[in-house]
């Protein structure tokens, strides 16, 4: 029982340690005049959008290009965050 609760609190702790870990990576997406900066914990630290794509008549285009910059930091952020808990040898789950 102990046991367990010595596990369970050591799987927090590496969860923690990965989690601030993460906070502290950026990742940066620039893409047909959004430039986007995310952080390893997925928050969109800033967004930087072209004054030309903020007329009304290039709004479906904006629209388009915020989307595919969003999808393009989420992978990336994923991909950094399998390396990172690699690099910490992952989280030790039992059964997994």
């Amino acid at each position: 029982m102990f046991n367990k609760i010595k596990h369970l609190k050591e799987l927090r702790n590496q969860a923690k340690t990965l989690q601030n870990g993460l906070a502290q990576e950026k990742v940066e997406i620039e893409y047909k005049g959004i430039k986007l900066v995310m952080d390893g914990n997925q928050e969109i630290v800033s967004l930087d959008i072209s004054q030309d794509l903020l007329n009304t008549d290039k709004k479906q285009d904006l629209e388009e290009y915020i989307k595919e910059s969003l999808s393009q930091a989420i992978k990336k952020v994923q991909r950094v965050m399998a390396e990172k808990m690699q690099s910490m040898g992952g989280l030790n789950l039992p059964g997994m």
